[in-house]
């Protein structure tokens, strides 16, 4: 199930769009502003961001700024009253991918996030398949013709993450960021602990591989397009 952060100072309004977003089977996590929002990311994945502009403490505009510094890449909708062109320019040159203006239609607003979910290149099903090979997001499983196991959840989300973008290279502090929080106390070693036990999981697997990119970080290849 996809779980979907709306930052929104307005009550009224975040109970509104969790309630429609519930309702169509997503999960919802509640954030009054920017700062309360920082501190979600660090407890949990999310796979979407919905996010006001004006908004005390840390408004919508620092709160993107900082996420998109950080090379936090969820997809981020923006929904505001603001609807001049210069908001609306600020909005994607900090790093929103979609930008709508209240009074919305929620029906759209559930319409938009299924296709940047989409345009993310994660099925609304959340299973990858590359070749023979089957990872479920809500089971943190892997399946092959061999055998099907459950992965831990850091390693599970870092294969999907990679799997997702075949050939995209990510560096330590991308994943760092984005699986176990901008905040997390742990060091870059502990995605390099991940990726070799990744690859330990991969040894027989014909269908990818995770490479290391010396200087800059990781990316999942295809075995065929190694080899040619």
């Amino acid at each position: 199930m996809f779980r979907i952060l709306v930052v929104e100072d307005d009550n009224e309004l975040r109970h509104l769009f969790c309630t429609v977003l519930e309702k169509k089977g997503y999960t919802c996590v509640p954030a009054h502003n920017g700062k309360e929002a920082l501190d979600r990311l660090d407890e949990e994945y999310i796979d979407l961001i919905i996010s006001d502009l004006m908004m005390p403490v840390m408004d919508g505009y620092d709160f993107i700024q900082t996420l998109r510094d950080a090379s936090y890449q969820q997809p981020i909708l923006i929904i505001t009253a603001k609807d001049s062109y210069d908001d609306m320019e600020k909005g994607f040159r900090v790093g929103t991918d979609d930008y709508m203006v209240k009074p919305i239609n929620v029906n759209e607003m559930v319409l938009r996030v299924h296709a940047l979910l989409k345009r993310a290149q994660i099925s609304h099903e959340r299973r990858l398949t590359a070749g023979e090979t089957v990872l479920d997001y809500d089971s943190l499983t892997m399946t092959t013709k061999r055998k099907e196991e459950t992965l831990p959840q850091k390693e599970f989300l870092l294969l999907f993450k990679l799997v997702s973008y075949p050939n995209h290279i990510f560096t330590r502090h991308q994943l760092m960021d984005e699986i176990w929080g901008m905040n997390t106390e742990s060091d870059m070693r502990t995605v390099d602990v991940h990726i070799g036990r990744l690859r330990e999981r991969l040894k027989e697997n014909n269908d990818f591989e995770i490479i290391t990119v010396r200087g800059l970080g990781y990316k999942a290849v295809k075995k065929s397009e190694k080899t040619t």
